[in-house]
């Protein structure tokens, strides 16, 4: 049996999608792609680059949409791939739990996550990968850091829309200590 999804007919026309965005919040996966070493300890953390509509150069996370019938798991490998390419060998768990949940209003200050086009609400993961990464699609690089430089003012103030502040708190779900307030 094939459980692959068609996200040609499973998901929405531009118009459909507008239409949507407008009347409803839109579910998310958000994903930060880790290195491990030999004892399960985080070594490394992947940032995206890329250009946002007006031009600017800013650092995200793996994130996207889950289609119409898709399995969050699904979702997951399928944008990993997407942005890290198919030999990022990313090691999903079986029933994967998210270490928060980011809700995105298009509003700015409601909460701290902001996303203009539309409310989405993200289930974020820290995933392991072991292969080897390339950026595709639109993202520019692919950059792998400490967790102590990931967690640098400076490369928080390069994300948007609350990245950063999800790149935060995966520092912390993985035993990492905060750095100083995002400002």
């Amino acid at each position: 049996m094939d459980t692959a999804v068609d996200s040609h007919e499973n998901w929405l026309t531009p118009d459909e999608l507008a239409a949507a965005r407008r009347r409803l919040p839109i579910l998310y996966v958000n994903a930060v792609p880790v290195r491990v070493d030999d004892t399960g300890v985080v070594t490394s953390v992947g940032l995206l680059l890329r250009s946002t509509a007006e031009g600017e150069i800013r650092r995200e996370l793996v994130a996207g949409r889950v289609l119409f019938h898709e399995r969050i798991r699904d979702a997951l490998l399928r944008h990993i791939e997407k942005d890290l390419g198919p030999l990022a060998l990313p090691r999903i768990p079986v029933s994967p739990s998210p270490f928060t949940v980011a809700e995105y209003l298009p509003t700015p200050g409601v909460t701290p996550y902001h996303d203009p086009r539309q409310h989405a609400v993200a289930l974020a993961f820290v995933i392991p990968v072991s292969g080897d990464c390339a950026p595709r699609q639109d993202a520019l690089d692919l950059i792998w850091l400490s967790p102590a430089e990931a967690a640098d003012d400076g490369l928080q103030k390069e994300m948007l829309g609350g990245h950063g502040i999800v790149l935060r708190q995966a520092l912390a779900h993985l035993g990492f200590p905060p750095g100083p307030p995002v400002g």
